[in-house]
């Protein structure tokens, strides 16, 4: 791993274990556990760079939160999500619409987010933001492919023969969102962005692509309800 996309991943890291060690304002002891689910919109970075659109996927899975304090007006806690995440890319050509290409790849991942809400801690409405490190396990890829490829010299086309090289993903995610509390649980909305700091394929010198990762737009719902209070 290269140095400098390390050192971001071990400061949200650090800055998530910081709140376990300095509590500083009225202490909560509250554990949350819940499903989530949603879409994903899909792109890779490639370089060189290929055309596409996004590409529409679902995402979901278990969500485990804990409330550690209250600081002023701000609620503070960390969450971690155990996921089903699909994705991957769909090329998109304006000047050729007979090529159609789409890779889609299927990954179990991890987000460690620091949770910090603003709102009502019991029953009404919180606005939250969560972010944190995320990693991720490749677990297998399917693509489609028609038109006449061969006919368009000019187009990358290398991926389209490339299986996946790297299969631990790791990147950066945030997200904002609110969430209505209730007597029957939480209910939760939420805007996600992943950026993916490492490369699918292998990206050194000798090697086609300079860049392959992904980036995520996240769109999800979720239920929670209260184990601890």
């Amino acid at each position: 791993m290269k140095l400098k996309t390390v050192l971001p991943v071990l400061l949200l890291l650090f800055a998530l274990a910081a709140p376990l060690h300095a509590q500083v304002g009225e202490q909560r002891y509250d554990f949350t556990v819940g499903i989530n689910g949603g879409v994903n919109l899909n792109s890779v970075s490639f370089s060189p760079s290929v055309q596409q659109k996004n590409l529409m996927a679902p995402v979901g899975g278990v969500t485990l939160r804990y409330v550690s304090e209250r600081l002023g007006k701000m609620i503070c806690g960390v969450q971690v999500e155990i996921n089903y995440s699909q994705h991957g890319w769909d090329e998109f050509y304006e000047d050729y619409p007979d090529l159609q290409y789409t890779r889609k790849m299927n990954y179990v991942e991890l987000p460690f987010l620091a949770h910090l809400a603003f709102g009502k801690e019991s029953r009404g409405l919180q606005f939250f933001i969560n972010a944190g490190p995320q990693i991720g396990f490749f677990l297998n890829e399917s693509y489609t492919q028609s038109g006449p490829w061969e006919n368009y010299s000019n187009l990358t086309v290398e991926q389209h023969d490339m299986d996946v090289e790297n299969k631990f993903d790791y990147g950066i995610t945030g997200g904002l969102g609110m969430e209505l509390r209730t007597k029957i649980g939480h209910f939760q909305v939420e805007g996600r962005y992943y950026y993916a700091l490492s490369d699918f394929y292998h990206s050194t010198k000798k090697d086609y692509f300079s860049r392959a990762a992904h980036g995520v737009i996240g769109i999800k719902m979720a239920y929670l309800f209260d184990i601890t209070k």
